[in-house]
Parts: structure tokens; C-alpha cells; sequence
């Protein structure tokens, strides 16, 4: 029986690395979709020495042409397309007033209509079968709205908004394509040492922060899931808590938290090379500098709530509510008529 096929975008380093690996490990083949041609190699003789089918492409996900012309190749060459995972994104970090236009045009073309990109060349190929399954990425809702990410969080809205827009219309006309969201918390990736920075303070995880392998653990799992998301640890509980009682994180208090959390003590140097425009130099994997702090994949926080689950939960808590209220009106009917 012939491999099914992967395709990874941002495969070079980060998330993107770590999910090559997991797809590879669960029996996909991979192709990795990168912008810097080193990384990319590197990446392959890894997964090579698993004895898995590669296919490498040099492009940036902002062009549609490129993207569909690979999808295409890969299809020829590799085999149909079964999964699309869309992990390339930048962003830039700062106050709004710090940012100019154009880097945040930047983003939003690399972050949202990448994956947007991505998604469109998958599907020009999965809907001729009417199967197929697109994953992209999604801040945890502990993350959002939160303050110096106005870039980031603009485009990931977006992509959310179209990822549902989405579902409906594959359901509309009954293809068999899932799309699927994988909210993440931090994860101990390169990106805080290459992303545009206005702060003049290097930056940090906000919150728990996962390991790589975490997020492609999450990844592998969307790829087998009915849900049309997935989360991962306490921290996705937590706020689907605060959002059924409505007891979330204030203005007031994302600002204590946004700004303490994101920035060091250490200042940024000048000039710093990021990967915004281009793909900064060097080989790196797919882990960061926060190793020290990181949630391992072995840890028992380190698991895995498919949206039924918290759909699940949510009708079990309206039950609770529901019965308690019924209780609560029927002990004080009785009261008022032994009275």
C-alpha cells in the first residue's frame, strides 16, 4: 500500500520541522515547503534516515503561482495530496504606533493569505477525489487579543473567519475535505529570536510554553480528528471556562499580563536580523532557547482537547445549570404551598 502523502509548509524549522517528523513517524510522506533551501536540506537527511519520501520546494507562501505549481509537481511526482498543513507565518511585534503599514502588510500576506494560499492549492487537488484534510494554525484563545500582536492576531482572526466560512460550503456541497484548526499555546520555537521586534526588549513565551514536538503531536492527531479543532493543556479548559461564565481577561488585566509576560528585562540589539522579508541565515531546528521552560510531549500537561470534547463539555455544564435551576423552582413551589 503506497504512502500517503503530506505537505508542510514553514517545513524548515519550528513547528513546521517538528511536524514533518510526527507526519513521517505516522507514515506520510513528506513534502516541505520552505523558504530557506539550507534548512530545507537539513530537514529531508533527517527524514531520510526514516526511510521517508521527500520532496523539497524553495518558495515564499505569499505567491499563489508558486504554491499551486508545487502542489501540482508533487501530485505528479510524490503521489495525491492527502494532507496540507499550513505552519509558515511571521509577524512583527510592537505597539501599533511603533508599526508601519507595510510590515504589517507583510505579515497578513505571509501569515493569513499563506495559508490562505496553501488551502487553495490543496483543495484545486482534493476535491477532484472529494477527501482530503487542510490544518492550519491558530492562536489559543489565552493569546489572543493580546497587547504588542496586533499584526498577529489581525491575520489569525482572519484565517479563523475563513476556516469557517469554509467548513460551511464543503458541507454545502457534501465534499469530504476537513479542515481543521489547531490552537496552540507558545511554543519554544526560533521565532523570538528572529521576529521583527519595535519593543528595544527581546522577547519571551507568554504563558505555559510547550515544546515543538507538542505542536506537531497536535498536528498529527488533526490530521486523523472529526473535530474542526484541536487544543492543547489545561490553559484551552481554562478559557472555555471563563468564556461559558464569562469571567475572561479584561483590558486592564491583558495589559498586566501581555506586557510583563512577552518582554525581558534584556534589551533587543539594534538591527537584529528577522525573518520578516527574508529567511535569516543559518541552520536551526526546531526548538528555541526556552528548553529549560518547556512543557515536554511526555508531560501530564501536554495533552490534546478535540472541539467535541469541549462541545461535550459545554452541553454536560448547560445540563448541570439547566437541572439545578428545574431544582431549585420546584423546592420553592413546594415551601410556597406548604405554606
Amino acid at each position: 500500500m503506497p504512502s500517503q502523502i503530506a505537505v508542510i509548509t514553514g517545513a524548515g524549522t519550528g513547528i513546521g520541522r517538528a511536524a514533518a517528523r510526527a507526519l513521517g513517524r505516522a507514515g506520510f510522506d513528506i513534502a516541505l515547503i520552505g523558504r530557506n533551501e539550507e534548512r530545507l536540506a537539513e530537514a529531508v537527511q533527517d527524514l531520510h534516515e526514516h526511510a521517508i519520501k521527500t520532496m523539497t520546494f524553495a518558495l515564499d507562501v505569499t505567491s499563489p503561482e508558486a504554491l499551486r505549481q508545487a502542489a501540482e509537481q508533487i501530485e505528479n511526482e510524490l503521489g495525491p495530496i492527502a494532507v496540507w498543513v499550513n505552519c509558515a507565518g511571521a509577524t512583527v511585534i510592537g505597539q501599533v504606533t511603533s508599526l508601519c503599514a507595510q510590515d504589517i502588510q507583510r505579515a497578513t500576506d505571509i501569515t493569513y493569505m499563506g495559508s490562505v494560499n496553501g488551502t487553495l492549492a490543496a483543495l484545486e487537488h482534493m476535491r477532484r477525489r472529494s477527501q482530503g484534510v487542510i490544518i492550519n494554525l491558530d492562536l489559543a484563545p489565552s493569546l489572543r487579543d493580546m497587547p504588542l500582536q496586533a499584526a498577529e492576531n489581525g491575520a489569525r482572526a482572519a484565517l479563523r473567519a475563513f476556516c469557517n466560512s469554509l467548513r460551511a460550503e464543503l458541507l454545502h456541497d457534501a465534499d469530504a475535505i476537513r479542515v481543521v484548526t489547531v490552537d496552540l499555546p507558545a511554543i519554544n520555537t526560533p521565532r523570538y529570536r528572529w521576529t521583527r521586534n519595535t519593543t528595544g526588549q527581546t522577547l519571551r513565551p507568554a504563558g505555559p510554553v510547550y515544546e515543538p514536538e507538542v505542536a506537531a503531536e497536535a498536528i498529527c492527531r488533526a490530521a486523523f480528528t472529526t473535530s474542526d479543532t484541536i487544543s492543547v493543556g489545561p490553559e484551552a479548559i481554562l478559557s472555555f471556562l471563563h468564556k461559558i461564565t464569562g469571567t475572561g481577561y479584561s483590558i486592564k488585566k491583558r495589559v498586566q499580563k501581555g506586557y510583563k509576560t512577552q518582554l525581558s528585562k534584556v534589551y533587543a540589539p539594534d538591527h537584529a536580523a528577522d525573518n520578516l522579508y527574508t529567511s535569516p541565515a543559518g541552520i536551526m531546528g526546531a526548538h528555541g532557547d526556552f528548553d529549560s521552560k518547556t512543557r515536554r510531549a511526555d508531560s501530564p500537561l501536554s495533552f490534546y482537547i478535540p472541539s467535541s470534547l469541549l462541545a461535550g463539555l459545554k452541553g454536560a455544564l448547560l445540563a448541570i445549570g439547566l437541572t439545578s435551576l428545574v431544582t431549585h423552582f420546584i423546592n420553592t413551589k413546594e415551601k410556597q404551598n406548604h405554606h
